[in-house]
Order: structure tokens, then sequence, then C-alpha cells
């Protein structure tokens, strides 16, 4: 029981504020992504890698936000270090969002990453508005978003 309760406890403690600078990343397609691109969306920066559980566990959700979410932009960085292991995986997960071939300096740019997953959550203006270290669903992110809309009004 007290392991649900955990577990409920850090999906609705969603996202905590984080103060970080723009990123300037390239995908896996030699495709750049500048957060000053995305100006008018959501943007989510999801840290994960191939040995992660959790960071398995949200890909699904991940996925069907940028499928579903036109309002949403979502940009996976892999934290391995083998290129054509990531790439597979991706292939074999049907992941339809940009990845990133990350390393620390890729990190570096919003956080030091100590925890995977971790994912960064911009505003439609392009502002930091959280960040949540561990897993992250796609209920949560859209009560997040509900919430923050909610307030502007």
């Amino acid at each position: 029981m007290r392991y649900k309760q955990r577990i409920s406890v850090c999906t609705v403690i969603l996202l905590l504020s984080f103060q970080v600078q723009a990123f300037q990343f390239k995908d896996a397609a030699g495709e750049l992504h500048k957060l000053e691109y995305y100006k008018g969306r959501w943007v989510l920066v999801n840290f994960w890698a191939t040995w992660c559980p959790p960071c398995l566990k949200e890909i699904p959700d991940l996925i069907s936000l940028y499928e579903d979410r036109k309002d949403i932009m979502v940009i996976g960085v892999a934290m391995d270090s083998d290129p054509q292991e990531i790439m597979n995986f991706v292939r074999s997960l049907s992941i339809n969002y940009p990845i990133v071939l990350g390393d620390r300096k890729i990190a570096s740019q919003l956080d030091e990453i100590s925890l995977l997953p971790s994912t960064y959550f911009y505003d439609p203006d392009g502002n930091p508005a959280a960040r949540q270290l561990g897993i992250i669903s796609r209920e949560s992110i859209e009560k997040f978003i509900e919430s923050k809309s909610i307030e502007k009004k």
C-alpha cells in the first residue's frame, strides 16, 4: 500500500519549478531544435535511457501526446552511449518524436541530470514551467497544462 501511495504522491507532485536557459539540440536525423522554434507550444524535454524501466514505461504516453496534441512538442534525449542501440530501440518502439543522442554536455544545457527519467517543461512563451524527476504520465502532463491555463484566466 505504501508503494502505491508514493507513486500517487509522485504523480500529484508533478513538476517542480526550475530556472534554466534555452536549449539547442541536434537530433539523430540532423535536425536542429531550439526552444525559440516552438513558441506557442508547450515543450517537453525528456531525458531517458534504454536500460531504464521507468523511462520505458512513460514512452507510450509521450508517443501519444506527440501524436494527439499539436500544442505539445516532445523531444527525447537518450543518455545511452551506443547510438546504434538507441536507434534500433527507437524503431522497435515506433517512437515518433525527435530523439537527441545525449551526453553530459548536452544535458548541461538544462541541468545536472542525476536521475532518469528527468523531464523539463516549458510554457508556450518559452519560459521554464517545471521539471519532473522520475516517471511522468500523459494524465499528469495534461492536468498540469490545464491548471496553468486556469491560472492565466
